[in-house]
């Protein structure tokens, strides 16, 4: 079952993985919240919808990768944010979660 909100989102974090039934976006998302960057990446490394794209995007962003991250927003059709890493994740998570 799919979180309803941000706050359910952040209860899951205390499982050891997210639901498999999950979509990958999401996953990756959760990954990223318990400090797993390379099994969020990993996720949608080879995903060509545009949620993928920004998931993807924003990871490399994090990681300091901005050219890459650059690359990856441009593929989103999204600009390069000028919000912190922080109200992006918020971002993507609202939107994933309403969607």
């Amino acid at each position: 079952m799919l979180p309803r909100n941000l706050q359910e989102f952040k209860a899951t974090l205390r499982a050891n993985a997210p639901d498999k039934n999950w979509p990958e976006a999401l996953r990756a998302m959760w990954h990223d919240a318990k400090n797993d960057w390379h099994s969020g990446h990993e996720l949608v490394d080879r995903k060509n919808d545009e949620l993928a794209k920004w998931v993807h995007a924003y990871l490399h962003r994090k990681e300091g990768d901005e050219w890459n991250a650059g690359y990856w927003y441009r593929q989103a059709c999204k600009p390069f944010p000028k919000i912190t890493l922080e109200e992006e994740q918020q971002q993507i998570l609202d939107f994933i979660l309403k969607n």
